[in-house]
């Protein structure tokens, strides 16, 4: 009888349960872990990112999995999440994801309304906001810069930036990132509703012009040689982003476009979320530090999804009534999410309006927008 207990106690020694309790705040970590799975599964708010990030910061929370262990060369072995975190450790993933996002991405809605960048421009007014106050809270000018480019919600971008300006605060900057995006149909109509008149918002668009198969063919050409020639450190976005445009329009490949947008960005996203959410441990998560990047990121997103609305205004006020003011919150580059909540709102405005296509405009323009500012960013604070 005695052996049995000792067995049972033994194993229970040894288990995650007898760890459990050593830090309370592991036991916080896991029920936000649970309550973002519960957003992800039942709240439908973009499942196919917060549901791998929860479960990633989920499994990072359970003691004695020794899934983040870096290699041992004595014991010839290492962590499964270590070897899948080196995707964002060194940028990989999300150049890749930028193809995607490419051959998914229309470009013709910009082209045929080219005052959609400016919306897009004014978009990024948070990330220079945010990138001032993390200056003012003591982080150092190349951690401010990554901290700021939270506020593109351009997750992929936000995790290249901080890979090269400030991979300590990567986790952090990734989550915040990541979550806003997610949260986008939470956190964008308040501020939406805020800043437009409700006459505003039931303006229809006229609609757009054609654009011709040259002119989409040509941009991503134009696009990656005048961007990057200015900005090189653009390259990895900038380039992976117009290739995949580029496999989409230019009708010869046609496996390309189908596989860089459906099953390579769905194989990315996997290891990408679980990296993302398996960095959000209590230990380096539940930190002052952390939660006021969390509170920058947030502060962030807000500046430029107002930044694109005041600015929607002012073409509103210019145009006569012609533009709708509600595009200018889809500047934000998470495509096609934010053009989706212009949609939406809009349409419980005026049910006749559609505003889904005039919204891409400003809302690709808003990717390019944030990869500009990213690189700007890197080529000025990344020594």
């Amino acid at each position: 009888m005695n052996f049995f207990v000792e067995v049972l106690s033994a194993i229970f020694g040894g288990s995650g349960f007898a760890a459990l309790p050593t830090d309370w705040r592991q036991v916080i970590m896991i029920l936000v872990a649970c309550l973002l799975l519960y957003m992800g599964i039942g709240k439908g708010f973009e499942p196919l990112l917060l549901v791998p990030i929860a479960f990633g910061m989920l499994l990072a929370n359970l003691p004695l999995t020794g899934l983040f262990n870096p290699p041992d060369a004595a014991s010839h072995s290492v962590g499964f999440m270590w070897v899948l975190y080196q995707g964002v450790q060194y940028a990989i993933y999300p150049s890749i994801i930028f193809m995607g996002i490419g051959a998914m991405t229309d470009f013709g809605p910009l082209l045929a309304n080219p005052m959609s960048l400016l919306l897009g421009a004014a978009a990024q007014l948070g990330i220079f906001t945010a990138f001032l106050m993390a200056l003012v809270l003591g982080f150092t000018p190349a951690e401010a810069a990554a901290i700021g480019v939270i506020g593109g919600a351009d997750g992929p971008t936000a995790i290249l930036t901080a890979s090269k300006l400030a991979n300590r605060l990567m986790p952090a900057i990734a989550i915040a990132a990541y979550s806003y995006m997610a949260l986008i149909p939470m956190i964008q109509p308040p501020v939406m509703k805020l800043l437009t008149s409700k006459e505003a918002r039931k303006v229809k668009m006229s609609q757009l012009r054609v654009v011709s198969k040259t002119e989409k063919i040509i941009f991503p050409i134009a696009v990656t040689i005048f961007v990057i020639l200015l900005i090189p450190d653009t390259a990895p976005l900038i380039g992976m982003l117009m290739l995949g445009n580029l496999f989409r329009e230019c009708g010869v490949t046609e496996r390309l476009s189908d596989t860089a947008q459906n099953a390579l960005i769905n194989i990315v996203t996997i290891p990408l979320g679980l990296s993302v959410g398996f960095k959000a441990t209590y230990d380096s998560f539940l930190t002052v530090e952390t939660l006021s990047i969390i509170a920058l990121g947030l502060t962030a997103f807000l500046l430029s999804t107002a930044g694109g609305l005041i600015f929607g205004n002012v073409m509103y006020v210019l145009t006569k009534g012609k533009v709708n003011p509600l595009i200018g919150s889809a500047g934000v580059s998470a495509v096609p999410m934010a053009a989706r909540v212009s949609q939406v709102v809009g349409q419980k405005e005026n049910p006749s309006n559609f505003l889904l296509m005039h919204a891409m405009g400003p809302n690709v323009a808003g990717v390019i927008g944030s990869a500009v500012a990213a690189g700007f960013m890197i080529k000025v604070f990344g020594g």
